[in-house]
């Protein structure tokens, strides 16, 4: 039972509750229109980003909530305010439940509760507080939509933000002030917010925006370990057929019996598909014609670029490549709870590098998974993968549009003088497969490898010196046929394209150069994949198409592992790695569009420039580094060296002021630069104020003296500032000379006969 004295006790709280005086509301109407377009903006925001529609209902109600919330502001509303209570636990239900959902990516999860509670709210903005959360929510929804966003589709939206925000926060300035609206005559409001001097202000922070954007750098797309998986619902959670223990390779661009469109294993030409890259597949047959209509097919957010890698192959059919161990697959199933697959890396003695890589597909793609070389971790939505023997990782399904898997890769330095230290002997998993070259073949091509390598003008004697000077031999003896005649019964790829037509199609370079290699004794295969694509700086990913496909020669060296060339015309001779990154790209996009108008001697001159600062800057950066991990007297050398520099650049900034003082006292006259130096000086006691005349700050000055009891040469000093301001004054006001040479000599005597004082001050 409650108590009397309870009960009179919260009686008296609810009286007293009631009896507080309300709020003061809002009366800007003006403000709170532009809140809720920003708000709209934001919720738009997040839809194109994402790439859905399931957020537009939230605008209208958002305005009618805020039309409600106007009519309403001078009433305590606790009925709605009990019914929005309640709404709000219903939308924290609703997150929960999407949140189990989407454990891969919170991101949209979040922003839709933060919708949700928007909505909620805009039925109760009395006070300007109010209307602040609701500019915070729109602030933090631009900033999901920021992170959503792959596309240059959020440009525009960002810019609305930004045109929306200026003039608002105008508004909630003066309401901050406690000024009049005066808003309600929508006439006034061009008086309140200057056209022209907004569209200023947006120029400013547009090109404050985009320097700031270009200055950035870009480091890795995620440093925290919760990596983005989503999947569309055909995908989540498979895995294999137990009949289908091979883990076999569904390409959508084949048949149901793996043959490419129209393909035939004897004479003739098939053709390929021209969605679906041929080379995706167990078997392909590289006589086959056809070309590529261009669609983008991903999109790759990865500090390094690489070779995004599908599958590899070892066999030779003598019209393309097979796998000849494709039913041998080591399955992997992940854990419930996770989207994490842990899979184990080859050893190598080489550096590497962790790179994190995330993958959205936009078109579907077959059931291989592009990676970096050596995956050692992929976030995936299946339950379950196959890797094969070639490194290649295969999904359950095919890869369908608005597929997100991310993957973390120990990428490998290319440490060329390691590399030609390789040893020349080779385990037998590489001798039985990767050095099979067909028997009436192997001796030309022998013969054709060594008369190439004659030409180096060096001796070419170690496995990795000859692979790379025999693919750069390829790219500049042969040239891309792309009319070549369909092939005879029995006729032999390489043979064509070595000594009947000096060339072939793209992917029959790395063919060539894998065989000629392995007629040398170095194994080799080739593998199928992307090339980069096109870096976006403004979104900071790689774009992918489906004619960025194509295949690469890799050599195996015994210690290091699998490294890949590229004999393609047209094609860089090493693929991309991590020895590019693009942390500065923008900044470096900007510096070759402004390069590509200058001559070429000042270009030269300024290249040199920048590469001399920025070496310094590194070598400085690296140098501080090596003394933090020498132990605690490195350390401590670290700490020192930090502090002087700290010091130099300490001094450096108070006399660059000095120097900027100096100047601008130069350009008075000689009585106003007097009386300035004069009031900075005695500034140091008595504050002196911009919209103080000279007459008013002696009177400060005075009163100051007054109120401390004087003091030695008190009466020196307000002497002098009273000479010199009626000195200033009657210069200034009344256009009487001054006699400036008689009081700085007056100045002098008394720092002189003050410097006591100043140097008590400063011990103090």
């Amino acid at each position: 039972m409650v108590s009397e004295a309870a009960r009179k006790a919260w009686w008296q709280r609810l009286q007293t509750w009631q009896n507080q005086p309300r709020p003061q509301p809002e009366e800007s109407i003006a403000l709170r229109i532009l809140v809720q377009i920003l708000v709209a903006i934001g919720i738009l925001a997040t839809d194109v980003a994402a790439g859905t529609q399931t957020s537009w209902w939230a605008i209208p109600l958002s305005f009618g909530g805020a039309y409600w919330s106007w009519r309403q502001r001078r009433r305590r509303n606790l009925g709605a305010q009990l019914a929005i209570a309640a709404g709000m636990l219903v939308a924290l239900a609703v997150f929960f439940r999407s949140l189990l959902g989407n454990l891969g990516d919170t991101r949209l999860v979040l922003a839709e509760l933060l919708i949700h509670l928007q909505v909620l709210h805009c039925f109760d903005l009395p006070r300007r507080k109010d209307l602040g959360y609701s500019m915070l929510i729109g602030l933090i929804l631009m900033g999901v939509a920021g992170t959503l966003s792959q596309t240059m589709l959020f440009a525009p939206v960002l810019v609305a933000f930004v045109g929306v925000a200026l003039p608002m926060l105008v508004l909630d300035y003066r309401s901050r002030l406690g000024l009049e609206p005066g808003d309600r005559d929508w006439r006034n409001l061009t008086g309140l917010i200057r056209p022209g001097q907004m569209a200023r202000l947006f120029g400013v922070v547009a090109v404050l925006g985009l320097v700031v954007f270009a200055l950035l750098p870009r480091f890795p797309g995620y440093q925290l370990r919760q990596f983005p998986v989503t999947a569309p619902p055909n995908l989540m959670d498979q895995m294999f057929d137990n009949r289908d223990q091979s883990a076999s390779i569904r390409n959508p661009g084949y048949g149901q019996d793996g043959q490419a469109l129209g393909g035939t294993s004897g004479a003739g030409r098939g053709q390929t598909d021209n969605t679906f890259y041929y080379g995706f597949s167990s078997t392909i047959d590289q006589t086959l014609e056809g070309q590529l209509v261009p669609t983008l097919v991903m999109r790759v957010r990865s500090q390094s670029p690489g070779f995004w890698r599908v599958l590899g192959f070892d066999r030779y059919t003598g019209r393309g490549w097979e796998i000849s161990r494709n039913d041998d697959t080591q399955s992997l199933v992940r854990p419930d709870w996770s989207y994490r697959f842990v899979i184990p890396p080859e050893p190598t003695r080489a550096q590497i590098e962790e790179v994190v890589q995330s993958y959205t597909v936009l078109s579907a793609l077959p059931n291989l998974i592009p990676t970096l070389a050596q995956p050692t971790e992929l976030f995936f939505p299946t339950r379950g993968i196959a890797i094969d023997k070639e490194g290649s990782i295969r999904s359950p399904r095919i890869l369908d549009e608005g597929l997100t898997y991310s993957v973390i890769s120990q990428v490998a330095y290319r440490d060329r003088t390691r590399l030609r230290q390789a040893r020349r002997t080779y385990p037998p998993f590489i001798r039985n497969y990767y050095l099979d070259v067909p028997a009436a073949l192997r001796p030309k091509l022998q013969k054709r490898a060594q008369e190439l390598l004659a030409k180096a003008p060096n001796a070419r004697n170690d496995a990795y010196e000859q692979a790379l000077f025999l693919a750069q031999a390829l790219k500049q003896t042969y040239t891309v046929q792309p009319d070549l005649p369909p092939p005879a019964a029995g006729e032999d790829l390489v043979d064509r394209f070595l000594f009947q037509y000096q060339g072939g199609y793209p992917d029959h370079f790395p063919t060539t150069l894998t065989l000629m290699l392995r007629s040398l004794g170095i194994p080799a295969r080739v593998a199928a994949g992307f090339a980069p694509g096109r870096f976006n700086p403004f979104t900071g990913l790689y774009e992918v198409y489906n004619t960025d496909a194509h295949l690469i020669t890799e050599v195996y060296f015994p210690g290091y592992g699998w490294y890949s060339f590229d004999p393609i015309p047209g094609h860089p001779l090493i693929p991309p790695s991590i020895e590019k990154n693009e942390t500065f790209s923008t900044l470096e996009k900007l510096w070759a569009w402004v390069a590509g108008w200058l001559p070429t001697p000042l270009r030269n001159w300024l290249d040199g420039v920048i590469s001399g600062v920025l070496g310094g800057l590194l070598a400085l950066v690296g140098r501080l580094l090596g003394l933090l991990t020498g132990g605690w007297t490195g350390i401590l050398a670290a700490i020192a060296l930090a502090l002087v520099v700290g010091g130099a650049l300490w001094l450096g900034w108070l006399g660059w002021h000095a120097w900027q003082r100096r100047r601008r006292l130069a350009r008075l006259a000689p009585i106003a630069a007097l009386y300035q130096e004069v009031r900075d000086w005695l500034a140091e006691d008595c504050p002196a104020y911009p919209w103080q005349t000279p007459l008013e700050y002696v009177a400060a000055y005075e009163q100051w003296l007054a109120q401390q009891g004087g003091g030695p040469g008190a009466g020196d000093r307000l002497a002098l500032l009273a000479a010199v301001a009626g000195a200033y004054s009657d210069w200034r006001y009344g256009d009487r000379p001054a006699d400036v040479a008689a009081l700085r000599e007056q100045w002098q005597r008394v720092r002189r006969r003050d410097r006591p004082r100043l140097l008590g001050a400063a011990t103090r």
